[in-house]
């Protein structure tokens, strides 16, 4: 079996895992990312377009704090919550803006802010709608320059190494439960290889393409939740799904609309130009996001309407065309001009509340395993994730996560004897895979969507365990590619979900159970 040992494996290449790679670089550790897309640019990094925040004017830690824990429906970790506060500025500072030297849009001296929902300050900083991809070219510029960082395109991490899974050695199961590398599938010649390392990352990001509408890439397949799961990690808070409230309502798919045009005055509206929102809450369409949400949701069953609208249509066509350039020429290639009319808007999966159990320097329940990023439940974001505070949080945890990596602890030198890798050698029905991630994403949507019932995630579970039960014989005997393994998460990872949800009864956040 094909080896490659590295002092530190980091799986996935958004802000996160680039931040922690960054980090333990430059105190002179091999890092080596994988990504299973072809491109560099992957995951839902380069997809934010809002921004992120920083601090504003008369703003300070303590009230970003109260606002987080609002929008986090009294469900959020205070002392992350403070982490996050105290270190977070100034790291967008020093990394973002000193080291990567990330662009944003300035006004005068200083940087131009808006306000987003549920944030009582105009703290959030950004480069017109394109914040993600700024900050995302700007890290892999810097990365690529590192002589001691390998980026390895079209890898798709299988599962987790660990003690008691993968060691021939049959005493090392009574050791604590550890991770030393992972399991991958190098898609460029489909041979499978063994990834030895002293610490391992997860920064695989989010799950968005388990439900049937999502703002998420396509690679947003719940992965590292999947292995984590499997190798025995300690995973919570998975029933809290964040839906964004405004994604483009089209034929060719799902695209997001940023909280940013709220945030700089537009409305949201039925067919007849009505706004609804102060019916729901006194904020308005700057209320939390989970409650806009439900809301345009409950909206649309009460008007038999498909969708409602995202109305701009006050502001200059010039100025909507320079603040918000990609979803202006984006939606204009759909034939909607959106200084002209509204935008079709409905919610979709955005964002996992949950993830990975981690600590405040991003230690899972395993040890010499990190998680860092969406993937990752530090506690910040409770119920319901507070806008622009996912890459704050990407940044701020792959830091720690990347400083406390490179520390020689938890018997990191140690690597067991492994059993040979063995794979099945059917060939896979594709027909078969669109079919199962259509129940997945169906079932996922329907039944554990935007408003949910234990008569619903009953039936969720009936569907799901089956499912998952026949994907894991399939993926056993197939010989592998990226369909079966992506497929195989998806299942575990939706599964995961299920039980969460139907263990909380109560509705919270984002996790709403009818009576």
């Amino acid at each position: 079996m094909n080896q490659k040992k590295t002092d530190i494996l980091i799986i996935g290449l958004g802000l996160a895992g680039m931040t922690a790679a960054i980090i333990a670089a430059k105190k002179g550790k091999k890092v080596t990312i994988i990504t299973k897309t072809k491109e560099l640019s992957s995951g839902n990094t380069p997809l934010a377009q809002g921004g992120i925040v920083y601090k504003g004017i008369e703003d300070s830690p303590e009230e970003l704090k109260k606002d987080i824990l609002e929008a986090g429906s009294g469900h959020c970790w205070e002392e992350a919550v403070d982490h996050l506060c105290e270190h977070g500025p100034g790291l967008v500072k020093e990394i973002l803006i000193e080291t990567l030297k990330a662009n944003f849009d300035k006004d005068g001296d200083g940087y131009k802010r808006v306000s987003e929902g549920a944030h009582s300050k105009s703290r959030v900083i950004y480069k017109a709608d394109q914040t993600g991809k700024n900050i995302h070219q700007s890290g892999l510029k810097y990365l690529q320059s590192l002589e001691n960082v390998e980026i390895l395109t079209n890898h798709i991490a299988i599962d987790l190494l660990t003690f008691s899974h993968h060691s021939t050695a049959s005493t090392d199961i009574y050791k604590k439960p550890a991770c030393f590398g992972a399991m991958v599938l190098d898609k460029n010649n489909n041979s499978v290889v063994a990834f030895l390392a002293s610490k391992t990352i997860l920064a695989s990001g989010g799950i968005g393409q388990l439900f049937l509408h999502t703002t998420n890439p396509k690679e947003a397949t719940g992965d590292g939740i999947a292995m984590a799961w499997r190798a025995g990690a300690r995973c919570f808070n998975l029933h809290y799904v964040q839906f964004h409230p405004t994604a483009l309502y089209h034929p060719s798919g799902r695209f997001l609309i940023s909280e940013a045009l709220r945030g700089e005055g537009a409305k949201l509206v039925n067919a007849k130009g009505r706004e609804f929102m102060q019916e729901y809450h006194k904020l308005g369409a700057l209320a939390p996001r989970d409650i806009v949400s439900r809301a345009i949701h409950n909206q649309m069953l009460k008007e038999e309407s498909d969708c409602m609208f995202l109305d701009i249509t006050e502001k200059d066509k010039e100025w909507i065309a320079k603040r918000f350039p990609t979803i202006y020429k984006y939606c204009l290639n759909k034939g909607i001009d959106i200084s002209q009319e509204p935008i079709p808007v409905v919610p979709a999966a955005h964002y996992n509340c949950g993830g990975v159990g981690v600590n405040l320097v991003g230690k899972t329940s395993l040890k010499r395993l990190y998680a860092v990023g969406e993937v990752a439940c530090t506690g910040v974001h409770g119920a319901n994730r507070l806008a622009s505070t996912s890459l704050l949080e990407c940044l701020v945890w792959g830091y720690f996560a990347g400083k406390d990596a490179i520390e020689d602890k938890d018997d990191a030198d140690y690597f067991p004897p492994m059993h040979q890798w063995e794979q099945g050698n059917q060939m896979i029905d594709t027909a078969q895979i669109a079919q199962e991630w259509l129940t997945i994403k169906n079932t996922m949507w329907n039944l554990a969507g935007l408003i949910r019932s234990q008569e619903k995630l009953h039936t969720a579970m009936n569907i799901l365990r089956n499912l998952q039960s026949d994907v894991e014989k399939t993926y056993q005997k197939s010989k592998l590619n990226n369909n079966i393994i992506s497929l195989r998460n998806g299942a575990q990872t939706a599964l995961a979900i299920i039980s969460a949800s139907t263990e909380a009864r109560q509705s919270c956040g984002t996790h709403y159970v009818e009576d």
